[in-house]
């Protein structure tokens, strides 16, 4: 077959709009359907898994009623909605006559089927037309390559500014000119569908991910500001790190072996929590046999299953709230939960229930340091309910990982200065008793068991000669230490 036209790809389109794929999928069938064979674009997303049965025919009845609203006859749409002439034969290529496809089978498309859940076709036109414009998106690709190459973590595309990238911390620009108003609309709706355009023209905000073939996927904001739309992409790796890529200490390993409880992972947005919470959960997907599920905002790594089974849901797409998620994770056979933020009590509820009741569950806050992510944890609840969560919280924590990014001596690159708390009978009980402010001196006594203060932590790299000393006053808890 030819290159797909734009009434077969009303079907990914139809897709996307729904939030039945995603943009990584709608790429990856773009392109195995782009390099031949005879199915069309629809049935390769069937092949690829991603859409069932069901949602294959929902979905091709509503690209047939679209195509039929655009003057097409019954039987031409039958053709077309697959990708062929209207008269049922093959588009011809360059230099070729068409010759009549023999061996495309249509697939039934039963009128009693029972109807979507959702409409595959919007009711009317949207509000907000999506601007589009190639330059403007090539401009954007070569931006998304420059960031990935240069090893940046952010992408900053600020309306009133020059585009700037995050790089070991500090803000470098790009030299091309600064973003006005108009092109600030165009470049942010470049790689945007029309229904997250006009959902970010309603909220002013919009928080998701972008997939860009051959490049990987950055995790995205949409913003207004005083002089117009803004953009920040925090790129992700293509490849979930190891415990040795992100220079985490070995003994962390020990948190991804329980059968149930509580790990926490906390520190500032920017600090490495989701770099840290994808290697554990890439360790138990290689030495374990559970079914792990993920609930993130947006979903950023992209796991396969090794030794596991995983299931990636991402919060405002694939569930209603984190709440909702982690409520239905219970009745969903897992042993391993991933939550990407505790926001709020009910959160935080349902997880230390999900960890009491026989699961291992993973979370994070943002709080710098283990004794203040306990304390955090806990002032959430009404005063009256505390007794009673501390008991449950000093039964299920199994640690706290609380972590900044330093930047090097040198220059090149961050490390990642952490602190570590393990459960012992010792911690149980000060929190227990309310005493978090005593847990330091368990840190600064359980070093046998791997704990570290984050002081200690900053301590080592200064005299490895990682660090400045600048630096290290500047990121300690007690910068007297660093005179």
């Amino acid at each position: 077959m030819a290159d797909p036209t734009k009434e077969e790809l009303l079907f990914g389109r139809i897709a996307l709009h729904n939030k039945l794929i995603t943009q990584e999928q709608y790429a990856q069938a773009l392109a195995k359907r782009s390099a031949g064979g005879t199915a069309d674009f629809g049935r390769v997303l069937r092949e690829l898994g991603a859409v069932d049965d069901r949602q294959y025919k929902t979905i091709r009845r509503a690209q047939e009623k679209a195509l039929l609203g655009k003057g097409f006859s019954a039987e031409e749409v039958k053709h077309v909605a697959r990708g062929l002439n209207r008269d049922g034969s093959s588009p011809a290529d360059e230099g070729a006559a068409a010759e009549p496809a023999e061996d495309v089978q249509f697939d039934p498309v039963e009128e009693d089927d029972e109807p979507a859940t959702v409409h595959a076709e919007p009711k009317g036109p949207l509000k907000h037309k999506r601007p589009v414009d190639p330059k403007a998106a090539k401009v954007m690709q070569q931006l998304f390559q420059k960031a990935r190459d240069s090893g940046s973590s952010d992408l900053h595309m600020s309306c009133g500014a020059k585009p700037w990238l995050r790089m070991h911390g500090g803000i470098h620009f790009v030299n091309m000119p600064e973003i006005t108003p108009e092109t600030g609309k165009l470049y942010a709706a470049a790689y945007l569908s029309d229904h997250d355009w006009n959902l970010f023209m309603e909220t002013k905000d919009w928080d998701g991910s972008v997939a860009i073939p051959g490049l990987g996927r950055y995790r995205a904001n949409l913003l207004f500001n005083r002089t117009g739309v803004s953009a920040v992409y925090r790129v992700v790796k293509t490849e979930i790190p190891t415990f040795q890529e992100l220079g985490l200490p070995e003994v962390l390993g020990k948190l991804t072996t329980f059968p149930q409880g509580l790990v926490l992972v906390t520190g500032a947005t920017g600090s490495g929590k989701s770099s840290t919470l994808a290697a554990m959960i890439d360790m138990i997907n290689e030495s374990r046999k559970d079914h792990i599920i993920t609930m993130e905002d947006p979903i950023e790594f992209l796991f396969k299953g090794k030794q596991c089974n995983i299931t990636q849901r991402e919060v405002h797409k694939h569930t209603r709230s984190w709440s909702n998620a982690l409520r239905a994770s219970l009745r969903e056979d897992p042993d391993v939960i991933m939550v990407g933020e505790m926001r709020d009590l009910e959160t935080i509820s349902m997880a230390i229930t999900a960890a009491e009741t026989g699961h291992l569950v993973f979370g994070t806050l943002h709080t710098s340091s283990a004794t203040r992510t306990i304390d955090r944890l806990l002032d959430v609840y009404p005063p009256a309910e505390q007794p009673q969560i501390r008991a449950m919280v000093s039964e299920s924590l199994r640690g706290v990982v609380s972590q900044i990014l330093l930047p090097k001596k040198d220059g090149k690159g961050r490390v990642a200065a952490l602190e570590i708390l393990f459960w012992t009978p010792a911690v149980a009980n000060l929190i227990r008793e309310g005493s978090t402010y005593k847990l330091i001196s368990v840190l600064q006594t359980g070093k046998k068991q791997g704990m570290c203060l984050m002081d200690e932590s900053i301590m080592n790299y200064l005299k490895a000669g990682v660090i400045t000393k600048e630096v290290a006053r500047m990121s300690a808890a007690n910068p007297k230490l660093f005179q």
